[in-house]
């Protein structure tokens, strides 16, 4: 007799726990107590203290300056530089002989 179809191999041989998102400070990785206050930022980035959560504030604010600096440093660059095709354009060109004297 066959056995049912329900069963199936899902290879669950290697059970790695996956912790929870508020188990530890997404900063320094210490456990987060259950029963103390869960500093959040960013709306699912836990951290252990209100030190460690403005700690990954700074670095984040860090980041979003030296992203913007780069970008706007882009930008001028491309606006300042002028590609030799489009000045060549802009010549007035003669067809014709030039007689020099």
């Amino acid at each position: 007799m066959k056995k049912p179809a329900a069963l199936y191999y899902t290879g669950c041989e290697e059970h790695h726990y996956q912790p929870h998102f508020l188990d530890v400070c997404s900063l320094c990785q210490r456990p987060l107590a259950h029963n103390h206050d869960i500093f959040m930022y960013r709306g699912d980035t836990p951290f252990c203290s209100h030190e460690c959560r403005q700690e990954q504030i700074e670095m984040d604010e860090a980041n979003e300056r030296k992203w913007k600096i780069a970008a706007s440093n882009i930008s001028s660059r491309t606006k300042t530089e002028t590609p030799t095709k489009e000045t060549d354009v802009n010549k007035a060109v003669r067809n014709g002989t030039v007689a020099v004297a």
